[in-house]
């Protein structure tokens, strides 16, 4: 999903981000793709283990919260497009731990720096305008050893796969997908901000049948190097 956008002064680029139709599909799809492609398992396995404040970033229409261990004290969700963070909203109500949704851009975080135990990316650095700046701002919100939990589709497949990526990427896809693209690298943009990666699992969604452009993803963690050390 795609997150509000900052220029390089810091601004917002762009106004608020508004992509109704788009939302009102991910909205209907994303529901139904946890169950069918088996999302709501990736899901658990994200953020087993998490406690402490969790910041979300780009938390569409909620679907993690109701996942969150009974550890973690409170989530600060952000949500720009207003379609999802009131389905968000409606959807922290259920959610067994503390959930505030609030709006945001990714690359211009409304929170204090060192504030958060870790951060959770699920599905989201796909549409940010600018990653490294997101993640430089992931950095600076999470305390020295805090850890990113991520889920991230990006490039991947042999040569035709990646060349028809690329092409969706200029072309079409971004535009009917909320600002998606499917030859970013998460991992390698997560190791370019200065993250500590951890375990990996590369993963195919759907698991059976023909990969799509989109169905190349990594599960993993990593961490604001410093201390404390690593749990």
């Amino acid at each position: 999903m795609r997150l509000l956008s900052a220029g390089s002064d810091g601004k917002v680029a762009h106004g608020p981000v508004h992509h109704p139709v788009f939302a009102r599909y991910y909205a209907r799809f994303s529901v139904d793709a946890e169950s069918r492609l088996g999302l709501a398992d990736v899901r658990t396995r994200l953020l087993a283990g998490l406690s402490g404040r969790v910041i979300e970033i780009g938390a569409g229409n909620g679907l993690n919260f109701g996942r969150y261990p009974g550890t973690v004290s409170e989530v600060v969700a952000i949500e720009p497009e207003p379609l999802l963070r009131q389905l968000a909203v409606e959807s922290a109500v259920h959610s067994q731990v503390p959930v505030d949704v609030v709006p945001g851009a990714a690359e211009a975080l409304p929170v204090k720096s060192e504030a958060f135990d870790a951060a959770v990316l699920s599905l989201v650095l796909c549409s940010v305008r600018d990653v490294s700046r997101a993640l430089s701002e992931v950095r600076r919100v999470l305390k020295p050893g805090g850890q990113v939990r991520f889920f991230e589709h990006g490039r991947g497949g042999g040569r035709v796969m990646t060349l028809t990526q690329r092409t969706l990427d200029r072309t079409v896809w971004p535009a009917l997908a909320g600002g998606c693209h499917v030859s970013r690298d998460p991992v390698a943009a997560l190791r370019a901000a200065g993250f500590e990666l951890g375990p990996l699992r590369r993963l195919l969604v759907p698991e059976k049948g023909p990969a799509l452009p989109m169905s190349y993803c990594t599960l993993g963690t990593a961490w604001r190097p410093g201390e404390p050390a690593r749990r």
